[in-house]
């Protein structure tokens, strides 16, 4: 009986040291229509797009996309240059229901399911993660190639113009 009581004590302990390791990304207590719009009014201001990064805490594949594109130099830089970046929380606590609704609904995608805004705040794309996953992760390449297929130049009508 006391193996018992040491084994269950000890796997306790252990998931609840795990859960204390990830990251905390997502904030189910924040005003998410205040947030998008104060990112909307920055990136306005900086000439980039804002990218929603929908879900939560509890999704690790949210947590692997934000480990990927924070630790990668070359995908942070290119994040950081072309989007303001917000994440919105997607839990049991705040399914932020309305925002969603405003957004169209992304979260029929899964999660986490991005969406790129203009910094007028119109929706210009919502990406389903699971064409940029390979393996237990997400693809360097397929990410960039996404954030280079919405970044504010790649949506730009002078971007097409031909020289005269």
């Amino acid at each position: 009986m006391k193996k018992l009581i040491l084994i269950a004590f000890v796997a306790a302990f252990t998931l609840s040291a795990r859960a204390q390791e990830q990251p905390k990304i997502y904030n189910s207590d924040a005003d998410a229509k205040a947030e998008i719009k104060a990112a909307v009014k920055q990136a306005a201001q900086q000439h980039k797009n804002v990218l929603l990064q929908i879900g939560g805490n509890w999704c690790i594949w949210c947590l692997r996309f934000n480990d990927l594109v924070t630790k990668d130099a070359d995908l942070n830089k290119y994040l950081n240059d072309n989007y303001v970046v917000l994440h919105v929380n997607y839990s049991k606590e705040n399914e932020n229901k309305a925002v969603l609704a405003d957004l169209g609904y992304p979260q029929r995608f899964g999660f986490p399911v991005f969406v790129v805004l203009d910094g007028k705040g119109a929706r210009l794309h919502t990406q389903n993660s699971g064409y940029l996953e390979e393996g237990k992760g997400h693809s360097k390449e397929k990410v960039m190639d996404f954030l280079k297929d919405w970044s504010p130049a790649a949506i730009d009508p002078k971007t097409y113009e031909k020289a005269k």
